[in-house]
Parts: structure tokens; C-alpha cells; sequence
């Protein structure tokens, strides 16, 4: 178990999560101006930007590893890669609990609910494309939100969950749906459709 956290960058990843936390209640609220192809530009923030680091991290760990050997592995590491996953993720939430109540700052929530939402994602591509396109992919999606998922009035769209406030229920249930998708496709997908490491 030593060795498997070693190579999944555990250290790095926790320090990580932290980091994006910290940093999120610091300057998490500042708005970044980005501009809509459809709609109304809305409120861009810093957080729905840097909640990415703590996935892209559990990439860069699971990428240490050849997917395609591991997958026959004695050991289960598939399974504790969804472990990790699912730590990081409840980590988040726990973090983002408490800061809400300590500080009644809204970052906050949004901080918890875009990092869950995003290790969904990551956990979804990851079997697909590998960890370097999956680090990729994930990186575009706020970016895609940010200037796609704008609706009349500044509004976000429904899908745009990353996009919505910190008491949007909705924005709860599709993160939530998200890392659940992430999960079993993690838990299922045996082999890469398709890998970049793989091109010589």
C-alpha cells in the first residue's frame, strides 16, 4: 500500500488540495473576464477555474502507472484509485463544510461541489484516453462552460453545473451524478479506447 501511494503522488495530492482550498478562499471570488458565444456573459470566478488542480494531480498520479498492466494487476489498484479518488472528493466536501461554517463564505461550497465534480470527469476520460488527454479534456471544460454555458440574462444553463451558486441544488445533484458516472466507468472500463502514451 506504501508503494501505491508513492507512486500515486498521494503527498502531492493532499498538498494540492489544500493549496487549491486556500487559495479558493482567498481569491476564489474574483471574477475573470471571459466572453460568452452565446448569451450573456456571467460571473466567471477564479474558483471555477483552479478547483481543477486537485484532478488534474490525481491524474498526474494514476499516469505513473501503464493502465494497460494494471488492469490485470493481482492487486486491486483499480479500485483503490477510485479509493483515492473518492477521498479526495469527500475530503473536499468535509473542507469545504467546515469552512462554510467557520467563515459563512458561499466560495466555499463552490469550491467542495467543482473539485467532486471535476474528479468525476477525470475518473470518466482517464479509462478512455489515458491521464495526458484526460489532464487536457478536463482543462477545457470550464473554459468550454465559461463561454458556452451562459443562458439569457447571465443566467447559467442547466448542464453548466460549474457555473451555478453556491445554493444551487441542482449544480449538487449533476456534480454528484458526475463522480458517480466517474466512478463506474473507472470501476469498468478495462482498457483505453484510445491512449497518447501509446504514439511513438
Amino acid at each position: 500500500m506504501i508503494w501505491w501511494l508513492k507512486i500515486r503522488a498521494a503527498p502531492a495530492l493532499a498538498v494540492g488540495l489544500v493549496g487549491t482550498f486556500t487559495m479558493g478562499l482567498l481569491v476564489g471570488s474574483s471574477e475573470l473576464p471571459v466572453p460568452a458565444l452565446a448569451g450573456q456573459a456571467g460571473q466567471f470566478l477564479v474558483g471555477h477555474l483552479i478547483t481543477l488542480a486537485p484532478a488534474v494531480l490525481l491524474m498526474f498520479g494514476m499516469g505513473r502507472g501503464d493502465l494497460r498492466t494494471e488492469s490485470v494487476a493481482s492487486r486491486p489498484t483499480r479500485g483503490w484509485d477510485v479509493v483515492l479518488a473518492l477521498a479526495t472528493a469527500t475530503a473536499s466536501l468535509a473542507m469545504a463544510a467546515l469552512c462554510h461554517l467557520l467563515w459563512s463564505t458561499s466560495i466555499a461550497i463552490v469550491l467542495g461541489r467543482n473539485i467532486s465534480g471535476y474528479i468525476g470527469i477525470a475518473l470518466f476520460l482517464h479509462p478512455l484516453v489515458g491521464h495526458r488527454a484526460a489532464g487536457a479534456l478536463i482543462a477545457v471544460v470550464p473554459l468550454f462552460c465559461a463561454a458556452a454555458g451562459w443562458g439569457p440574462g447571465g443566467r447559467p444553463e442547466p448542464w453548466a453545473w460549474l457555473l451555478h451558486s453556491a445554493d444551487s441544488l441542482l449544480a449538487i445533484v449533476l456534480a454528484a451524478a458526475t463522480l458517480a458516472a466517474g466512478v463506474t466507468m473507472a470501476l469498468t472500463r478495462r482498457q483505453p479506447l484510445w491512449d497518447i502514451n501509446s504514439i511513438r
